[in-house]
């Protein structure tokens, strides 16, 4: 395996001048390391090896990781695979190092939230389960058994038991996390309202055909009114990042000090801006072995302090099973 061109410890709480020296310091190692963004930087700039700005770094289209194997040097066994029906043609991100990964979502877990000790960790990820390389499901099984907690887990579609386990850390003013994909979110907040007030509810998105698309608005005030709850959380990660933004409030969704985001012009995806309406583009410095900067197919609204909101799906892109309808 190809050495990293840094120390992975630098990674973690860069300043500007820090980010950007990491990032073209990666983006010269990957467009020589990693055959598939060698071939597309050469192909969407020329070969540009001396870039002087965030915006100058050519951004690998994130189709790119269902056509072909996006990795740096040898392909690793470990894979996280994108969701989808039989008919799709699903992205897979071979991982080299997952220690990396469970690195960065658990230093962005420790940031917004924590420590996930202090808390009673709950998956309601019954479509994620039923996948082998899930990320996400990678990422919430780590958290729980970081909580320690003796009623975290997963809880597929038992939603008495859920309900019985909620009352019971209501009654005790446990802090508790219930991550969530949105159909299933739905499903336990129909079968089984309540008012919670010591638990987080935070949704992943995917309808993945399951119910009828919501707006996300719409779908944070109709849980938030069944779960007795002020605010529905967020969180924005794909299969081909190893990095997560959080939303706390409103779907405005903040990153990590290790991965940054831009947008590019619908017309024109190469000119790339650091704020306003246009395509999100991301920049994952954990993503070493494969590629860090991706062109994603959302429509973003990109604010002056680097928060953003997801307002949908790019005309003519593919269906992403962990998508969700926005506006």
């Amino acid at each position: 395996m190809n050495q990293p061109p840094f120390e992975i410890e630098k990674l973690w709480n860069p300043n500007t001048d820090q980010f950007f020296a990491l990032s073209k310091t990666l983006f010269e190692w990957q467009s020589k390391h990693n055959k598939v963004y060698k071939e597309w930087v050469e192909l969407a700039s020329g070969g540009i090896n001396n870039p002087n700005s965030l915006i100058q770094i050519p951004f690998l289209p994130i189709s790119f990781f269902k056509t072909h194997e996006v990795v740096v040097g040898e392909k690793p066994t470990l894979y996280f695979e994108s969701s989808g029906t039989t008919m799709d043609v699903v992205s897979k991100h071979w991982v080299a190092e997952p220690a990396i990964y469970e690195k960065s979502f658990l230093r962005c877990f420790e940031l917004f939230y924590g420590n996930p000790a202090d808390y009673c960790v709950i998956g309601l990820l019954p479509s994620y389960l039923e996948r082998q390389h899930s990320s996400l499901v990678y990422m919430v099984e780590y958290l729980i058994k970081q909580s320690g907690h003796a009623q975290s887990g997963f809880y597929l579609n038992d939603f008495e038991k859920l309900d019985v386990v909620l009352h019971e850390l209501e009654s005790k003013k446990q802090k508790t996390i219930l991550i969530g994909v949105s159909f299933a979110l739905l499903d336990f907040a129909d079968a089984y309202p309540q008012q919670l007030k010591n638990t987080i509810v935070m949704e992943t998105g995917g309808m993945k055909g399951r119910r009828e698309e919501m707006i996300k608005s719409e779908l944070h005030s109709y849980l938030k009114m069944k779960l007795g709850v002020a605010q529905i959380h967020s969180e924005y990660g794909m299969t081909e990042l190893l990095s997560q933004a959080y939303a706390k409030q409103d779907g405005i969704f903040t990153c990590p000090p290790w991965m940054k985001v831009m947008v590019g012009d619908q017309e024109d995806p190469g000119v790339l801006k650091t704020s306003g309406r246009g395509v999100l583009h991301v920049i994952d410095l954990a993503n070493i072995y494969s590629c860090a900067f991706i062109a994603t197919q959302d429509l973003c609204e990109l604010y002056e302090d680097g928060s953003f909101q997801v307002l949908g799906r790019i005309d003519n892109s593919d269906r992403r099973g962990c998508s969700l309808l926005v506006v």
